[in-house]
C-alpha cells in the first residue's frame, strides 16, 4: 500500500500545483484526478465514474478572490481512493467529498500561513537584487503547496480503508442516510451554480433543447453533447462568414 499511497499523494500534490506553477491545465479537476487514482489502484472504470460524479458536484465551484470553495483536489483523490478500496462505489465518494474538501481546505490555509514569511523574504531579496534568493523562496513555497496535497492524502490512505470503514460504521444510520441524501443533491446544486454564472437569454433555447432531447427523445448525455457540438460548429461557421463579409 505504500507505493499506491505515495503515487496517489503525488497526484494530489501536482493537482494542488495546477494553476500555480504548471499553468491552468485543469489537472486538479475531479474528472482528471479520479481516473488517475483509479489507474494507480487498478480500477480505472470506477475512478472514471467517481471522477465524473464528483465533477458534477464541483463543476460550479470557482474560487474568486479570497472566497473558499473547498479543496477539490484532496476531496477527489481521497473520495475516489476510498470508493475503490471499500468496493462501495460512488456513494462513498459522494458522502466523503464535501466534508473532506472543507477539512482539507483548512490545511490549505495552514500552507498559506507558512508561505507568508517567504513572501516577505522574497521582497527583501528583490530589494537587494538577489534574484537567486527570490527564486529559492518561490521554489520553497511550491514545495509547501505540494505537501499541502500530498501529506493529507498519503496519511489518510496509509490509515487505510479499515479505518474509514470503522469510522463510517461508527456513525448512526440516520446520519449516514442524511449525508448520502444530501450528497445526491449536490450534483444538481453544482449544475445550478454553473448555470447561474453562464445563463443568458441567448443560451436559454439551447438549455431547453437539451432538456427536450433528453426528456422526450431519451437521448443519453453523449448524444445531446454531440448534437450540441454540431450546432456549435454550424454557428461558428456563420459567425466566421459574417466577420469575413464585414471585413470585405
Amino acid at each position: 500500500m505504500w507505493l499506491e499511497a505515495i503515487l496517489v499523494g503525488i497526484i494530489a500534490g501536482f493537482g494542488i500545483l495546477d494553476s500555480r506553477i504548471l499553468g491552468d491545465n485543469m489537472f486538479g479537476r475531479p474528472i482528471i484526478i479520479g481516473p488517475l487514482v483509479g489507474l494507480v489502484l487498478g480500477d480505472f472504470q470506477t475512478g472514471l465514474v467517481v471522477g465524473g460524479t464528483l465533477e458534477l458536484i464541483f463543476i460550479g465551484a470557482v474560487q474568486v478572490g479570497a472566497s473558499s470553495t473547498g479543496d477539490v483536489v484532496t476531496a477527489s483523490a481521497l473520495g475516489t481512493a476510498f470508493a475503490i478500496l471499500s468496493h462501495q462505489g460512488a456513494a462513498v465518494a459522494l458522502t466523503l467529498a464535501v466534508p473532506v474538501a472543507l477539512l482539507a481546505d483548512r490545511v490549505g490555509d495552514l500552507a498559506r500561513i507558512v508561505n507568508t514569511p517567504l513572501i516577505h523574504k522574497a521582497d527583501r531579496y528583490a530589494s537587494e537584487g538577489n534574484i537567486a534568493g527570490v527564486e529559492r523562496m518561490h521554489k520553497i513555497g511550491f514545495v509547501v503547496f505540494f505537501l499541502n496535497g500530498f501529506l493529507p492524502t498519503f496519511t489518510m490512505l496509509m490509515l487505510g480503508s479499515p479505518f474509514m470503514n470503522a469510522l463510517i460504521q461508527s456513525l448512526p444510520q440516520w446520519l449516514l442516510d442524511g449525508l448520502l441524501s444530501g450528497a445526491l443533491l449536490l450534483p444538481s446544486i453544482g449544475f445550478a451554480l454553473l448555470l447561474q454564472m453562464m445563463i443568458s437569454m441567448k443560451l436559454v433555447p439551447f438549455f431547453i433543447l437539451g432538456f427536450l432531447l433528453a426528456a422526450y427523445l431519451k437521448l443519453d448525455i453523449l448524444g445531446v453533447a454531440l448534437i450540441g457540438l454540431v450546432i456549435a460548429l454550424v454557428l461558428s461557421q456563420y459567425d466566421r462568414a459574417d466577420e469575413e463579409r464585414m471585413t470585405v
